[in-house]
């Protein structure tokens, strides 16, 4: 009897000690990320990237000892097939998989796809691109990572009123969430910056022809011509662009800031203007917590691939570095306290300093976003951009 009694003793101690994950018998576990990334299909440029960054990101937060005093962190990674559907069945494969959070596509439509998902289960996504329907109307487990593309839109205007700038045309990818975001954006707010849209003209995703977009630029009557778009039409349109020899500056958004559209589009991308996140003009900043958080990303990322990290790897590292402040934060790996510690979170990373609230799920605010001129084959902030990061250190 006495042997009994002392081995359910022995059995209640084991069953306490797997109650929770960050108890002391499972203290030495890995705690499982996942992260959906496109790594197959049209959206696979970008998705190496994020899959890059975020690797580098887990491999230093393991070298300097891990989180939560010594847990390392075990990425586990799904390709989504640059296909929303896809997107979801890699989610459902990652909550069996017992994750405490992931880190989403750069794919808006693959994104907002899986958000029902991630309402059910419960479990952080870190969101790898800048649609507002992600956080419009807000979901409890959502968090984005990059800029708004309402945010971008709004950056743009505020250029655009420096630099008298008061007539656009706007074109836009009708299939993109991010480009419709975006091109919504500034249709809400141009009269805010005495801004007015004169021209406004539509394309597909799979669009190679800008003939008729371009003429139309040409006979409306505006100071300068913004494009949405993702991929592959952004590349063509440039370079047709720069052919045709329409006398407006041709503007485009964060997802032209990389290489991945400078090295296709060639010398036909100089003296177009580039909106971007900070990360792209570090050396730029003024000295400060700002500065070195980029540094820290450009300095691993140019010795291990060769070249600075583009646009997308700024996310894929940010994304990192909040999920682990936020694990830090909440003392554990369980999904609910790591949602409650993002929900208060301020950080300093690679893409601007975060403020995520309760009722604020982006977190970054349109002075993160530079307007920058490609120059020689390299964005390059513009003056006005330059003074706007300045302050950053004051």
């Amino acid at each position: 009897m006495r042997r009994l009694v002392m081995s359910l003793a022995a059995l209640s101690l084991v069953v306490a000690g797997c109650g929770d994950g960050n108890t002391a018998t499972s203290s030495d576990d890995p705690i499982r990320v996942g992260q959906i990334v496109s790594l197959t299909g049209n959206y696979s440029p970008l998705g190496g990237e994020n899959k890059k960054s975020v690797e580098l990101a887990v491999e230093k937060v393991n070298r300097d000892g891990g989180v939560l005093g010594g847990r390392k962190l075990e990425l586990v990674v799904k390709d989504d097939k640059s296909q929303p559907d896809q997107s979801v069945l890699a989610f459902n494969d990652l909550r069996g998989d017992d994750v405490s959070a992931v880190i989403g596509s750069p794919f808006s439509n693959s994104a907002l796809a899986t958000i029902p998902s991630v309402d059910r289960a419960k479990i952080p996504y870190l969101s790898l691109t800048p649609a507002d329907e992600q956080v419009k109307p807000l979901h409890p487990y959502v968090f984005v990572v990059p800029a708004l593309a309402s945010l971008y839109g709004e950056r743009i205007l505020q250029y655009f009123k420096a630099t008298g700038v008061s007539t656009v045309a706007v074109a836009h990818d009708t299939k993109s969430s991010y480009a419709v975001a975006g091109f919504k954006g500034m249709q809400d707010k141009a009269a805010k910056y005495g801004v007015k849209i004169v021209a406004s003209e539509e394309f597909q995703t799979d669009a190679t022809e800008f003939g008729a977009v371009i003429g139309h630029v040409r006979s409306s009557g505006a100071q300068a011509f913004v494009v949405w778009a993702t991929g592959a039409p952004a590349v063509a349109l440039t370079k047709q662009y720069a052919t045709a020899g329409v006398n407006v500056p041709l503007v485009l958004t964060g997802a032209q800031a990389s290489k991945l559209f400078l090295d296709p589009v060639g010398a036909a991308a100089e003296g177009v203007t580039v909106a971007s996140s900070i990360g792209l003009v570090g050396p730029e900043l003024p000295d400060g917590e700002q500065k070195n958080a980029i540094s820290e990303l450009t300095t691993s990322f140019e010795k291990k691939y060769g070249y600075p990290p583009p646009q997308f790897a700024q996310d894929g590292y940010s994304g990192v570095k909040l999920l682990v402040a936020a694990i830090e934060k909440a003392g554990s790996a369980d999904p609910e306290k790591i949602r409650d510690a993002l929900e208060g979170l301020s950080l300093v990373t690679p893409n601007g300093k975060y403020a995520y609230g309760k009722d604020n799920h982006a977190g970054l605010g349109p002075e993160f976003i530079a307007i920058t001129k490609v120059t020689q084959g390299a964005f390059k902030p513009t003056e006005w951009a330059s003074k706007q990061l300045a302050e950053l250190g004051s």
